[in-house]
């Protein structure tokens, strides 16, 4: 029996699906920031400059964006199955939906929708996290005083640090690695942003390389889940099996992207360091654009001291690195 628009006696409220994470929708927003940032004073800068500060401001904050934001997502792998269960405790009634098992570097989400959504006189639409950051028992007992359907119990349970299966200690250690490594990686990748506005470009090339190999080394560290012993997941006559899901192939992406960036970078600072130079300093590529430009100075004679230079004289007027032919007259 149920009350209050078919929730539990025993619900504190009607409970709503899990939608966004609030933790990656901050860090995007941020970066969303100072791209539009960069975007506005992007127009202040002159000749081919802007091109290249565009593709190397959008470049560095997709890499940083990424290397945050896969710390919070909660598909690094993920399963999902179709099943006939049972829906809740002490009682026959099944109910047909989908299970799915999303797996982060700090916790799992299980998500059980149904297949149609409104069964039973209840809509089936569920999203539960549980973290193993903090006490994972108690958010399960939690769980279990709350009323979450049998399925979303069973695969909590299978995490939980009593399972015989011991994924609990196996996941937890393996993301906890996996997140301090990519922390390490944006560190270095705000370094290696640092020297590549500094006149030690080869250095920022080898700083991009230690970004996409601690990104490598935090996807080997999350690999060693499949270390553990093999843990039968079933519901109903149907087993449920993991794979890498998006933010682990997103972490692979970037990090062989920031290895072959960097990798290019040292190539061209050895065969062509100039050139890289003009790429990384705006001022010099404005300074080769306008080089050998003449400018036209007019002098008033008055000022000049002798009296006998009235006739076509030539100055060189000095700007920088610039040089000017001028006339005065």
């Amino acid at each position: 029996m149920t009350f209050y628009d078919s929730v539990y006696p025993f619900y504190p409220h009607k409970m709503t699906p899990f939608i966004f994470n609030m933790n990656q929708l901050i860090v995007i927003l941020v970066f969303l920031v100072f791209i539009c940032t960069f975007l506005i004073i992007l127009p202040g800068i002159r000749g081919k400059a802007r091109v290249f500060w565009m593709f190397r401001i959008i470049l560095s904050l997709f890499i940083g964006v990424v290397i945050v934001v896969v710390n919070f997502t909660s598909d690094w792998a993920i399963g999902y199955i179709r099943s006939n269960t049972t829906y809740k405790s002490f009682s026959d009634a099944t109910v047909d939906a989908e299970i799915g098992l999303h797996v982060g570097l700090a916790g799992i989400n299980v998500t059980l929708t149904g297949n149609p959504v409104h069964q039973l006189n209840e809509t089936i639409d569920y999203n539960e996290r549980f973290l193993w950051t903090g006490d994972y028992n108690e958010e399960y007992t939690e769980g279990l005083l709350k009323g979450l359907p049998n399925p979303i119990l069973y695969l909590a349970e299978k995490f939980s640090q009593d399972s015989p299966c011991g994924l609990y200690f196996q996941y937890k250690y393996s993301g906890r690695y996996a997140s301090a490594t990519m922390w390490t990686a944006f560190c270095c990748w705000l370094i290696s942003n640092v020297l590549l506005s500094m006149p030690v470009i080869l250095y920022g090339g080898y700083m991009l390389v230690t970004t996409g190999t601690f990104m490598i080394f935090s996807l080997i560290s999350f690999s060693t889940i499949w270390n553990v012993p093999s843990c039968v997941i079933s519901l109903g006559s149907v087993a449920l099996n993991t794979n890498y899901g998006g933010s682990f192939w997103l972490t692979l992406a970037t990090g062989l992207l920031c290895i072959l960036l960097g990798i290019v970078i040292i190539i061209l600072d050895i065969c062509i360091p100039e050139k890289l130079k003009i790429f990384f300093n705006a001022s010099d590529v404005d300074d080769e654009d306008s080089n050998g430009s003449l400018t036209t100075c007019y002098v008033n004679i008055s000022f000049i001291e002798n009296q006998n230079a009235r006739s076509l004289e030539k100055f060189k007027c000095v700007d920088g690195n610039k040089t000017f032919i001028n006339y005065g007259v």
